[in-house]
C-alpha cells in the first residue's frame, strides 16, 4: 500500500465552499510542514459524468510541500472511477473518499453520509476505487460515527479498511447530529480499536492545545481541524496573531477573491463567513463584536474597516 505523504500528525479538513483554493492556499502559507502535515480540496461531486483534468487541477490549487489530497463524493459508478484514474495521471498525490457530507444533496443521491446506513455499500466504494488507483497513490475514507446512532461505528470503519483505505478519517458526531456540540471523542477511541489503519479524528477541536490532545486521549494518528482554523488559520502552530495579522489575512483573502472575479458584496460574503467564527487577535471579542462585522450592510466599510485595523497596528510598532 503507498504511504500517506502528510508531512505531520495535524491535518486541515475539507469544507465545501470555505476551504477553496485560495483559503488553503494561505493557510498552508502561515505554515511550516512541520507544523500542518497536509489538506484536502472541497469534495468534487461525481454524479452521471466523469470529471475532466481541468477541472481536477483547478480543485487542487497551486501545489507545494505540504500535500493537498482530492476528495471526491459520489456513488460506485463508471464515471467515479474514471475521474480517480484522471486525478492519478494529473499528478495527485492522495485521494480521500466523502462519506460524511450530512447535507441533503448528498443523502438525496444516496452520496456522503447516506452511506453510514450501508457498510457493505460503503466497502464495496472503497474498494473500486482501491482496485482501480490503490498501487499507485493512498485512498482514504472520510466517515461519520453513523446515521442516526453510532452503533454501526465499528462496522463502518472495518468496511473502510476491508475496501483497502489506507487512512480512516472519522468526523465524532453522526449524520442526525450533523455539527452540533459535543463531538464525543470516547466514539474516535472506538474507532481507533476497530481500524487495522492510521485514524484521523476530527470534530471537537477549538485550539492548538486540542490537536495533541485529541491524539493522547484517543489513540488517533492524526487530528483534522475544520471550523477552528476559520477563526484561527494559525491554529496548527499555535501562533497567537496580532490584530494587524489577522487584518492582512482577512484582505489577502478579498484580494484573493476580487483577483479571481468575485463581486464585491460576495467578497465581502465570505469574509463574514470566517468572521462568524473568528477567535484570534482581538478583532471580533464577544457577540457584540462579532456582530459589529456580521450585521455591517455595506461591503466596502468592512473591507475600511479591516484595513484601518492594520494601519493603526502597524502604527503602534
Amino acid at each position: 500500500m503507498p504511504r500517506l505523504p502528510f508531512t505531520a500528525p495535524n491535518l486541515l479538513a475539507p469544507m465545501e465552499g470555505v476551504t477553496d483554493p485560495l483559503f488553503r492556499q494561505l493557510v498552508l502559507e502561515l505554515h511550516e510542514p512541520k507544523d500542518l502535515g497536509g489538506t484536502f480540496t472541497e469534495f468534487l461531486r461525481i454524479s452521471h459524468q466523469a470529471r475532466t483534468r481541468r477541472t481536477v487541477l483547478q480543485h487542487l490549487g497551486t501545489q507545494g510541500p505540504i500535500p493537498v489530497g482530492l476528495q471526491l463524493m459520489g456513488r460506485k459508478s463508471d464515471a467515479l472511477l474514471e475521474t480517480a484514474r484522471t486525478a492519478v495521471a494529473a499528478g495527485v498525490q492522495l485521494i480521500d473518499l466523502n462519506f460524511g457530507c450530512p447535507a441533503k444533496g448528498a443523502l438525496k443521491g444516496c452520496a456522503g453520509a447516506a452511506m453510514m446506513d450501508d457498510p457493505r455499500g460503503l466497502e464495496d466504494v472503497v474498494q473500486s476505487i482501491h482496485d482501480t488507483v490503490g498501487s499507485e497513490i493512498p485512498v482514504t475514507a472520510k466517515l461519520r460515527a453513523g446515521g442516526d446512532d453510532d452503533s454501526l461505528l465499528e462496522d463502518l470503519v472495518r468496511a473502510a479498511c476491508a475496501g483497502g483505505a489506507a487512512m480512516v478519517t472519522l468526523h465524532a458526531r453522526t449524520r442526525k447530529e450533523a455539527y452540533a456540540a459535543p463531538a464525543p471523542w470516547e466514539r474516535l477511541a472506538r474507532a481507533v480499536a476497530a481500524s487495522s489503519v492510521p485514524l484521523c479524528g476530527n470534530g471537537g477541536i477549538d485550539s492548538h492545545a486540542d490537536l495533541a490532545g485529541m491524539r493522547q486521549e484517543t489513540g488517533c494518528t492524526y487530528a483534522m481541524v475544520g471550523r477552528a482554523a476559520l477563526g484561527n488559520p494559525w491554529i496548527f502552530s499555535g501562533h497567537q496573531p496580532t490584530a494587524k495579522e489577522c487584518a492582512e489575512f482577512l484582505l489577502a483573502y478579498a484580494d484573493g477573491l476580487m483577483a479571481r472575479d468575485a463581486p464585491l458584496r460576495g467578497t465581502v460574503s465570505r469574509l463574514k463567513q470566517l468572521l462568524r467564527h473568528w477567535s484570534v487577535g482581538g478583532i471580533a471579542e464577544g457577540p457584540e463584536g462579532r456582530r459589529s462585522w456580521l450585521h455591517e450592510g455595506d461591503p466596502e466599510a468592512v473591507l475600511a474597516r479591516l484595513g484601518t485595523l492594520a494601519e493603526q497596528d502597524r502604527q503602534r510598532v
